[in-house]
């Protein structure tokens, strides 16, 4: 079961969710308030695992506490302004749903919440150790594609989903970039960006905020510099 909190300043749009949410039997509801300072309050008492929030509330906006909470549940925002959405999907929110909202598109997004959820604390791939040094599965859809590793140049976070870019095609699959960097051989693969990870052997050119790898140009983002150039220039016959 996924906890779920509804957080909106409008009484009937609480209402509206909590129907719905009663309607899907993976979905717990325990607990609603009228702006975002209300969340705290019920996660002292129990879990929560997934927020509808509303994005235009007194006190503070959805988008305020999205931007001020690091560690925070799922977010599927619920909102009359459809302007938002860009905004909100660089703020890695689950989904975003524009009122009116139909059961289906609700329905949709829970199943979403699901398997995200799913794959948070089980593990989109086949265990959380270390991905073996040849080659790994991923879920794409109901589908396991193997990956060689040979194969990968790099790895894209895209909102919730990550790509792998391989020499032939490329694969989505709902994890977040942090769960599958962790379980990367780290002689093989480097973080250059908070969303690309790239294969080692595969970088052709490092310049100051770029790397051209066999097919394609990444950024290198000044967080990873100092760590990218020590990992990839150790191999330079000249100093740095």
């Amino acid at each position: 079961m996924i906890n779920c909190v509804v957080i909106d300043d409008e009484p009937l749009a609480r209402e509206g969710i909590k129907a719905y949410l009663q309607k899907v039997d993976f979905l717990n509801f325990i607990g609603e308030g009228a702006n975002p300072t209300e969340i705290h309050k019920i996660s002292e008492k129990q879990t929560i695992d997934l927020i509808f929030l509303d994005i235009q509330m007194p006190l503070m906006t959805g988008l305020d506490y999205l931007k001020n909470t690091a560690n925070r549940p799922m977010v599927i925002l619920t909102t009359a302004y459809p302007s938002y959405a860009l905004e909100s999907f660089e703020l890695d929110v689950l989904d975003y749903l524009v009122k009116p909202i139909t059961f289906s598109r609700f329905h949709k997004s829970a199943v979403k919440a699901k398997d995200y959820f799913q794959l948070t604390t089980k593990g989109d791939l086949t265990s959380h150790k270390q991905i073996d040094n040849t080659y790994f599965f991923i879920k794409c859809d109901y589908v396991y594609e193997k990956i060689k590793i040979e194969d990968l140049e790099y790895i894209q976070a895209q909102q919730n989903y990550v790509v792998f870019h391989t020499r032939e095609q490329k694969y989505m699959t709902l994890m977040p970039l942090k769960h599958i960097w962790v379980m990367l051989p780290t002689s093989k693969f480097i973080q250059v960006h908070k969303s690309f990870v790239v294969a080692i052997d595969k970088i052709m050119t490092l310049e100051k905020t770029r790397i051209k790898l066999t097919l394609a140009t990444i950024p290198l983002s000044r967080n990873y510099k100092e760590n990218v150039h020590e990992v990839v220039l150790k191999r330079s016959i000249f100093k740095k």
